[in-house]
């Protein structure tokens, strides 16, 4: 939801701002005066010619385990391998697990990472690692919040600042929440950091397979017609003039344009359009499955396919979700959460996901990359599950410049340790940059002017096609 964090200052005529954007329902993706008077150029150092022109981040926040998604070790000992079997793929000898049948027969477009690595087993201080490319400090931090010294932008806020904006959508969108840990913990690296509030890759808080879905911060009321929103954005405007002119002298543009933008989304019919999944065909609505995390990877499609540059799709965590095992975080009864809750709302999303990217031509040009924070330990625990492990792990990528049908790197016997290809956070960031035609020495600017890379990897070159 769009919030205004800064006090309720009165305007020359006595009214507040608040009072103004409470009047007007609006508010301003969370950003504050000094975010928005700071700024960030871009120095890009040898562009390259951009294979995909967006992307689409699945982000399955809890660590699934490798060796039952992409990674299966038949011949492990059974307290390894556990009770689920591998399946064929259309690419011989490439195996996944037997709960994602329908990716199976995708095979042939995607290029699983056998052998990424974090080497942190927490939840918080792995994911801010696999967010920005750049390792939290401490590691093995859990329930770490975000701030200074752990305040690198998101790879989205990066995304923000090297596109822009154009038009009324932000070129970066996150949903349906922020991924967050079981004491409502909010993981660090989801925002842009030290390059201000302004470039947070926008929140779209939602539950689109919910009956008569919206997003009420971009959806007008029944009872206000668009001559009246047109009234009171011209009165904010001039309230923002008269205050600009009397204290700071007009360096106030910034907040103009957010709130232009903001506008521009509610009276937009092609953005409020690429937000009302009602205007797919039922079939399509029903081959990505009825579930939350489904209809919200229909809504990425939607939004990349109106011009959205990078969507990240996290997995949608329930306020049921039980306390000690929620989400992917399968310390206990690992098989049986996998088999009825994770991975057949998974597959059929994935799966259509990517034919439907297929039967739009969009694939070539639409960079897709399903990845967690880490894996899980080798060996299946007493309770049935299995514990937080960085030191190997699995993701998957597909698409926009991306060699399909192709296996990089490989973990030991028993998936616990790296055996070959080895990747970590910053290369991957690279890589994706790469992949959008952005080279990882690219420099930015920090609020203070201060340059800084956009990854500080190496491209994985094995995996492009």
């Amino acid at each position: 939801m769009f919030t205004i964090n800064a006090k309720p200052t009165r305007l020359c005529d006595g009214i507040s701002r608040r009072e103004v954007l409470r009047i007007g329902s609006l508010g301003l993706a969370g950003l504050t005066l000094p975010d928005l008077l700071r700024s960030a150029s871009a120095n890009e150092t040898s562009p390259r010619p951009a294979r995909a022109k967006s992307c689409i981040v699945l982000f399955l926040f809890g660590g699934p385990a490798q060796h039952s998604t992409w990674d299966p070790k038949p011949l492990a000992p059974v307290e390894i391998r556990g009770e689920l079997k591998p399946i064929k793929t259309t690419v011989p000898g490439v195996e996944i697990s037997e709960l994602m049948p329908k990716t199976s027969l995708l095979a042939e477009h995607l290029c699983l990472l056998r052998a990424m690595r974090t080497g942190d087993n927490a939840h918080s201080s792995s994911g801010y690692y696999m967010l920005t490319g750049q390792p939290h400090a401490p590691m093995n931090a859990e329930n770490a919040n975000p701030g200074a010294p752990n305040n690198w932008p998101t790879f989205g806020a990066m995304v923000r600042r090297l596109r822009h904006d154009s038009g009324s959508l932000p070129s970066a969108v996150r949903l349906p929440h922020r991924i967050f840990n079981t004491d409502g913990s909010v993981w660090p690296g989801q925002d842009a950091g030290f390059m201000g509030r302004s470039l947070d890759p926008w929140m779209f808080r939602c539950e689109p397979a919910s009956e008569n879905f919206r997003i009420p911060e971009f959806t007008l009321p029944t009872d206000l017609p668009l001559s009246r929103l047109e009234e009171r954005h011209s009165l904010l405007s001039a309230m923002n003039q008269c205050r600009a002119a009397v204290e700071y002298g007009g360096v106030l543009a910034p907040y103009d344009a957010a709130t232009q933008q903001a506008f521009s989304l509610l009276t937009s019919a092609r953005a409020r359009a690429a937000l009302q999944l009602s205007l797919e065909p039922e079939a399509t609505r029903a081959s990505y499955g009825g579930t939350q995390f489904g209809q919200s990877v229909l809504l990425a499609r939607r939004l990349v396919e109106a011009g959205v540059n990078l969507v990240q799709v996290n997995w949608y965590r329930s306020p049921d979700e039980p306390q000690d095992t929620p989400c992917w975080d399968s310390h206990t009864r690992e098989v049986q959460r996998l088999r009825t809750v994770l991975m057949p709302p998974f597959d059929q999303a994935y799966s259509a996901l990517l034919n439907d990217l297929i039967d739009r031509n969009m694939l070539d040009d639409t960079l897709v990359v399903c990845l967690a924070e880490f894996g899980r330990t080798p060996k299946i625990n007493a309770a049935g599950g299995r514990d937080h492990w960085g030191n190997v792990f699995s993701l998957a990528l597909a698409g926009g410049g991306i060699r399909g049908g192709h296996v990089h790197g490989a973990s030991d016997a028993i998936g616990g340790e790296p055996k070959s290809g080895v990747v970590g956070p910053s290369d991957l960031l690279a890589t994706l940059f790469h992949c959008l035609g952005h080279a990882p020495t690219t420099e930015l600017h920090d609020s203070l002017g201060r340059p800084f890379p956009i990854a500080r990897g190496d491209v994985v070159r094995e995996i492009l096609a």
